[in-house]
């Protein structure tokens, strides 16, 4: 692959998602399931199904809950089982995050889980963007032997946090790949590319599709605040080509 050529991994929520990420051109999916969380661990039948049907390189979300990343024993040992599976099952990288209750990350778990995923890359996900200092935190990741971070700078979309993510990549060097996501979209991708210069990003380039349901009853599936149960969340594959034909250099 061209060393000047941006990459780009696509946030997938869905097996469809999946399959219009490899089309579109894009270099890497990151599986998952109920983006509406932010992003769960993806279900077996949906990893298996993309392996057998797909050859997009697939990084694959380890996180057994939504809510905040200090995790119970439990949810612990599941994360350990989830990790060793999707290892032993062909995946090509993991993705997870754990912090301590005082917001820095936990080295001794993440340690753990690192060493269940090896020989895979590993991604530490946005639970980087909730502890108290992105640049002590970057350094903690280099010294746990962290492949990747999927950051947006400690704000609430990249655009807001750019000059920090600048600051991160600048500070990383060739030790570890920072690699900005969230609410990044084929309007802004240019600004973006040009105030942090980093070498990948993470977009999800997500819409809505309708329901093909002709007969819509009254009862909800889910709580109150729920997403519409007639719109199918999806990737566009219009807004993703157009970013994937703005990854031509890094400049």
């Amino acid at each position: 692959m061209d060393e000047k050529k941006i990459r780009i991994e696509v946030c997938a929520g869905s097996a469809e998602s999946v399959l219009i990420a490899e089309e579109s051109g894009a270099d890497r999916v990151e599986l998952c399931s109920d983006l509406f969380e932010g992003g769960l661990t993806p279900t077996v039948g949906t990893f298996l199904f993309l392996k057998e049907h797909t050859s997009i390189p697939m990084n694959v979300m380890i996180r057994p809950r939504g809510g905040d990343f200090c995790y119970s024993g439990t949810e612990f040992e599941i994360m350990k089982r989830e990790v060793k599976f999707f290892r032993e099952n062909g995946a090509s990288g993991i993705v997870f995050g754990i912090l301590r209750p005082d917001g820095e990350i936990d080295t001794e778990r993440s340690a753990e889980l690192i060493d269940l995923a090896r020989p895979l890359p590993v991604t530490f996900h946005r639970a980087f963007d909730m502890t108290r200092d992105a640049f002590s935190s970057l350094e903690t990741l280099i010294r746990l032997s962290v492949d990747r971070v999927l950051s947006s700078g400690l704000e609430s979309s990249v655009l807001e946090g750019a000059y920090t993510l600048k600051e991160l990549v600048q500070q990383a060097g060739e030790r570890i790949i920072v690699m900005p996501g969230c609410g990044i979209n084929e309007r802004n991708f240019e600004r973006i590319k040009r105030i942090i210069g980093a070498k990948e990003y993470h977009v999800s380039m997500s819409t809505v599709r309708p329901s093909k349901m002709e007969y819509r009853g009254r009862v909800s599936m889910g709580g109150l605040l729920r997403q519409d149960e007639f719109s199918i969340g999806t990737t566009s594959r219009e807004r993703l080509e157009s970013v994937v034909k703005q990854t031509s250099s890094l400049s």
